[in-house]
């Protein structure tokens, strides 16, 4: 769906504010799924402002990016580095019964 295709959008009204500041309407912000924060791609298109969400890093890998997973990928990275290769699974199954026991037990998976 691009927005030169899809036009079952309400249209809406922004006003231009000082510094350039645009709120879009809510119900625009909810058809895109936006949220606080979210980059936009502003181009201009035959004296129209076109305005497109930019995807950095695709919402299903956000967790990736988050903190705590980040000091885990450095921890990981340091034990590899100090030549601690962690666990190693003989088969498919063993790694994915080890990783269902985790669920329960955490400790499992240290």
């Amino acid at each position: 769906m691009t927005a030169e295709t899809h036009h079952d959008s309400q249209p809406g009204r922004a006003v231009l504010r000082a510094r350039g500041q645009v709120t879009l309407p809510a119900h625009v912000r909810m058809e895109l799924g936006l949220r606080d924060g979210d980059d936009l791609i502003v181009t201009v298109d035959s004296g129209r402002v076109i305005l497109t969400p930019a995807t950095l890093v695709p919402r299903d890998q956000d967790w990736f990016w988050t903190p705590e997973w980040q000091a885990g990928e450095r921890q990981v990275d340091a034990e590899l580095a100090a030549g601690k290769p962690g666990q190693v699974f003989g088969s498919d199954e063993e790694f994915l019964a080890t990783l269902a026991a985790g669920i329960d037990d955490p400790t499992v998976l240290r």
